[in-house]
């Protein structure tokens, strides 16, 4: 990517334009002080929960920075990934003329967004190797293509993308490269936010719902240059994440040992698990996996998922997906959890 590189060429015209809603809480900042608070029409009466929440979670922001590396100005947060996702859309691709490229099978949601903002989807399949096919992606794209997602480690086939033909998208696609990283704490790749410097025109997601387990909580996680996070941040809700999920978040992101146990003993359960499955007949391939599941094809998936639910146990039929025939996902669980589906699995004919 050029280093004259222009985000402003890219962002929507009515949203270069906008001027964003300024809440009480962006007002007046320092709301941490023992003031007397008359300025939002709020409850007076303490409960916890009677003041808005920080409308930028500074606290919680602070510790990801450091944690990450960057600076707080690049980091947006949101009502979960999905909502991340969406402003990207919003700040970016204009209904009816833009276009996105996206590779399935991957993440049902970057179409069911771009059907909703009314944006081309334009679907470059996986190579058979669950690739990035470049030269066919950057064919694909035209100058209205505003947007590109990799999802890596992919869902639902596990693995990382090559860095080398991420790297060569990232300096070759006009538009913007997202790639999401919701499974990057499973893996043993380098989060591609330690490239942000390098590349102006990447945004990297995460989220706390996998291996922080707080998916209950919803809260995602954007990372990429200032100028992108103050684009995005015009066209935020300015209460878009609760108080009660910022204070669950900054306790999760500061137990840092006990999140590292958990993803140790995740990925020593996958390892029993993908061991066991290659073991079973009816099982024909299990696939390299970055994240805390695997995706195995079986003879018969319709089947086998009846079987397993038929026993309590709710694994997801990925059949559906291109170049997935006859697959089942299943998440890394338990110990208990898995022994009990391995138990199932073994006694299946």
């Amino acid at each position: 990517m050029k280093s004259d590189y222009n985000i402003n060429e890219l962002v929507r015209p009515n949203i270069l334009k906008l001027k964003p809603y300024s809440s009480a809480r962006d007002e007046f900042k320092d709301f941490d002080q023992d003031m007397v608070f008359l300025d939002a029409n709020e409850n007076p009466f303490e409960n916890g929960v009677n003041r808005y929440p920080d409308p930028q979670q500074r606290n919680l922001k602070s510790v990801l920075a450091e944690q990450k590396g960057v600076e707080t100005n690049q980091i947006l947060l949101g009502n979960g990934s999905d909502e991340v996702l969406d402003l990207i859309f919003r700040a970016f691709c204009e209904p009816k003329s833009d276009n996105i490229i996206t590779l399935p099978p991957t993440y049902g949601m970057y179409k069911v967004l771009a059907e909703t903002n009314d944006v081309e989807n334009r679907e470059v399949l996986l190579t058979t190797d669950f690739e990035p096919d470049v030269e066919a992606i950057l064919n694909a794209a035209d100058s209205n293509s505003k947007l590109l997602f990799l999802c890596s480690p992919n869902n639902p086939t596990a693995n990382s993308f090559s860095a080398l033909k991420t790297k060569e998208l990232l300096n070759n696609f006009k538009g913007i490269v997202v790639i999401d990283e919701a499974y990057i704490d499973f893996s043993n790749q380098e989060s591609w936010i330690s490239a942000l410097k390098e590349h102006p025109n990447l945004i990297v997601t995460q989220t706390l719902s996998k291996a922080y387990g707080l998916a209950g909580i919803r809260l995602g996680l954007c990372y990429a240059s200032k100028e992108i996070i103050s684009i995005l941040n015009k066209i935020k809700p300015p209460y878009n994440v609760n108080e009660l999920t910022q204070q669950r978040a900054l306790k999760r992101v500061l137990d840092v040992e006990h999140v590292s146990a958990e993803v140790n003993m995740i990925l020593e359960e996958k390892a029993k698990l993908e061991d066991n499955l290659n073991r079973l007949s009816f099982v024909e391939k299990v696939y390299n996996s970055d994240a805390n599941f695997l995706l195995a094809k079986v003879d018969n998936a319709d089947l086998r998922y009846k079987e397993l639910l038929d026993q309590g146990i709710v694994v997801r039929n990925r059949s559906g997906q291109p170049m997935c025939e006859n697959t089942l996902r299943f998440t890394v669980g338990t110990t208990t959890e898995n022994n009990k589906l391995l138990t199932v699995l073994n006694e299946l004919k």
